[in-house]
């Protein structure tokens, strides 16, 4: 198949945040999302389409008011400060604040200042910032080009609570010290920072307030963990992707006995370094993905009574010591993905009543092994992709009335068991991919009204299966790659009004009579119809789409510079356009 429909597996995905959710946007300082900065200005009318029909209030009309004319102003400081506040957040969100209008807001009394990915931040801006002096309360460059000398006037916002650096690489160890006499902060964040060593640390030691710390991927931070066992008050600490933390960093954790959250993906800790945690009795949450662990760690883990999500997810466990998962009854969210598990490990997990989610993917678990969920009537969300399973271990998920989500990727799931999943009718989410289902398997999912997600990737569906998706009228997102659907079978399509997401790659026989089916789609945000026949004729059909935030045509007859017409004249919104082997013009 063509690289629009290519999948990989078995890699290692960046969350990019909270491990109880699978997928999160991510950012960086390089990343697709300053495209977002670059957008026109707003109206006052963009103010009421925001409200979505609501009539803006008198204050709102006026802060949109004075921001398009915000080149008129010298100062706001006589305004109350809740009013200057306002006209500063909506400078920043439409996009108009520059190193001049920012002046206007010297000495403004502002309490929070958001400037994440904000273009052209440097040290000049920190004079008026910092201006704001004792009502500062909360404060995030992130992405900035703020350097020390920049850090130094933080000094007098001695009332600062929240501090955002992430992904500010100008900042050195020696600025760091700059922000050790804040001891009023309760969260701070330095996301991918080279500032953050084993050195730089020493300037956490009086942050004794501090309730949520985040050095998420800073690789120089092995010895330094010593400087954090002061900060008694500490309850999340992100530690993801660090590789650089080992056992002997561990220990120093112990004293932080209020701790609820801890993330160490990717860490070099084992079941030794593990051990040092074991006092950590207030842990909800463990994020332990990618770390050299064994069953051996779940002797410790099991301690840890109040326990609501845990992710061992690419570790090495085997079923040796799963036994221990018993004590773990307050369990909502557990993942083991990518382990070597078997049934004999799920034999350990049927007590676990309270689970939510679970994650098997890649695990070797068949059929008889899934007897051992039928009790977990309370799960949502269940992975199975890659297993071993067939069609006969769905009978055993028939009971759970909960579920929302299941993933039968890449197992042997036949059309026969399509059946048993029937009865599952609070499901939204169903993942099918899988190249032994064809049009027979359909019609036992038409009872499943209620689907807003169904990923049909790489089955062979025809025409006549396309029949059944008029009985799913709440689909938020269609994937159909891969089988042998015409323009005949789109029209079965056409009347998903509520689709965002919708995939037709690899169905070659697609022509321009597909774009122009699907042209009452307006909802859509996603669309994708590599490798079909579509050309620059049909293009035109696209306009309507005026919410068309990705456009995939790999291997389609068309041009860059229709696509280019096509975007300035009509798709304003399009970010992203995928057209490799483009027709040349």
């Amino acid at each position: 198949m063509g690289g629009a429909c290519s999948r990989k597996r078995g890699d290692l995905i960046d969350e990019g945040g909270d491990p109880r959710r699978s997928a999160n946007g991510k950012y960086s300082k390089s990343g697709s999302s300053k495209w977002l900065l670059l957008s026109l200005p707003r109206s006052a009318s963009d103010i009421i389409q925001r409200g979505q029909g609501r009539c803006p209030s008198l204050m709102e009309l006026c802060v949109a008011r004075i921001c398009e004319d915000i080149s008129k102003y010298s100062s706001f400081s006589v305004l109350p400060k809740d009013i200057s506040q306002q006209i500063f957040n909506e400078l920043v969100e439409s996009n108009r604040l520059t190193v001049t209008s920012l002046d206007s807001f010297r000495d403004c009394a502002l309490e929070d200042v958001h400037l994440c990915e904000y273009p052209g931040v440097k040290d000049n801006w920190m004079d008026v910032i910092c201006s704001q002096g004792q009502s500062l309360l909360s404060l995030d460059i992130s992405c900035s080009d703020v350097t020390d000398s920049g850090l130094v006037l933080l000094k007098g916002c001695t009332n600062l609570q929240s501090l955002t650096f992430n992904y500010c690489d100008q900042i050195s160890v020696h600025g760091l010290e700059n922000i050790s006499g804040l001891s009023k902060l309760t969260s701070l964040s330095f996301k991918k920072s080279t500032a953050i060593n084993a050195e730089g640390m020493k300037a956490f030691t009086n942050l004794v307030n501090l309730v949520n710390l985040d050095l998420e991927r800073c690789l120089g931070i092995h010895g330094g963990l010593l400087y954090l066992k002061g900060l008694k008050k500490l309850e999340t600490l992100n530690l993801r992707y660090c590789n650089c933390i080992t056992d002997t960093d561990m220990k120093p954790l112990s004293a932080l006995t209020n701790l609820k959250e801890l993330q160490m993906s990717c860490c070099k800790v084992t079941d030794a370094g593990l051990s040092h945690l074991k006092g950590l009795s207030k842990l909800v949450l463990l994020n332990l993905e990618g770390c050299p662990l064994t069953g051996a760690c779940l002797e410790f883990i099991s301690g840890f009574v109040s326990l609501l999500y845990l992710n061992l997810s690419r570790c090495r466990l085997s079923d040796d010591g799963c036994e221990k998962f018993v004590g773990l009854g307050k369990l909502k969210i557990l993942n083991l993905g990518f382990n070597n598990i078997t049934d004999a490990c799920l034999v350990h997990l049927k007590d676990l009543i309270n689970l939510e989610s679970l994650n098997l993917d890649s695990c070797q678990i068949r059929d008889e092994g899934l007897c051992n969920l039928k009790g977990l009537w309370r799960l949502k969300s269940l992975e199975l992709s890659d297993t071993e399973i067939g069609s006969n271990g769905l009978r055993h998920l028939s009971g759970l009335c909960n579920l929302e989500s299941i993933n039968l990727s890449f197992t042997s799931i036949s059309d026969s068991g399509l059946r048993k999943l029937s009865g599952l009718t609070s499901l939204r989410s169903l993942n099918l991919d899988n190249r032994q289902l064809t049009d027979a398997g359909l019609p036992a999912l038409t009872t499943l009204t209620g689907l807003t997600h169904l990923d049909l990737f790489g089955a062979r569906i025809t025409d006549l299966g396309t029949n059944c998706f008029r009985y799913f009228k709440n689909l938020r997102s269609l994937e159909v790659c891969g089988g042998s659907i015409t323009d005949a079978g789109v029209r079965n399509i056409k009347d998903l009004t509520s689709l965002r997401t919708l995939n037709l790659s690899q169905n070659c026989n697609l022509t321009d009579k597909t774009l122009e089916t699907i042209s009452g789609l307006t909802s859509l945000v996603s669309l994708n119809v590599s490798n079909s026949r579509v050309t620059n004729g049909g293009l035109q059909h696209l306009k309507q789409l005026k919410n068309l935030r990705s456009l995939t045509l790999e291997s389609c007859k068309v041009t860059a510079t229709e696509i280019k017409k096509l975007q300035l004249a009509a798709l304003p919104n399009l970010e992203m356009c995928c057209v490799k082997h483009l027709l040349k013009p």
